[in-house]
């Protein structure tokens, strides 16, 4: 069987024989880049990293109300983003893993490179890069 030059085929892993993850992965990922996009999913994330805390307490962390931050909660764990934990009648919520945990102390790290060395206020609205000498 041959194919048409510059075409991809997956392995059986799934990955493209360029080296690109499955179309669907690459489609999960856009999805967790979303969420992760919302103000108020991103200040019960960072709240998360102190550990795991309940509903009412990451409404009151985050500014959102009870009824949104539950929303964001259900948004988050159907991505595997968070976790629910449950002891009797009470449930918290916490990071789904060190992957999690990772990539927001990376995003933290790069806001507070991108202050640090080139004197962005991370508040100010998008534009153009700084220009490289």
């Amino acid at each position: 069987m041959r194919s048409e030059p510059g075409a991809t085929r997956p392995d059986p892993e799934g990955a493209a024989v360029t080296g690109l993850p499955s179309d669907a992965a690459v489609a999960d990922l856009a999805d967790v880049f979303g969420l992760l996009g919302d103000p108020g999913r991103m200040r019960i994330l960072l709240a998360l990293l102190g550990g795991p805390l309940r509903v009412g307490e990451l409404s009151e962390r985050s500014g959102l109300s009870p009824s949104a931050t539950s929303h964001a909660l259900r948004l988050l764990r159907s991505h595997r983003v968070v976790e629910v934990r449950r002891e009797g009648r009470t449930a918290s919520y916490a990071l789904a893993d060190a992957h999690v945990r990772d990539f927001l102390e990376l995003g933290l790290a790069h806001v507070g490179h991108t202050v640090l060395v080139h004197h962005v206020d991370p508040a100010a609205e998008p534009c153009d890069p700084p220009e490289h000498p």
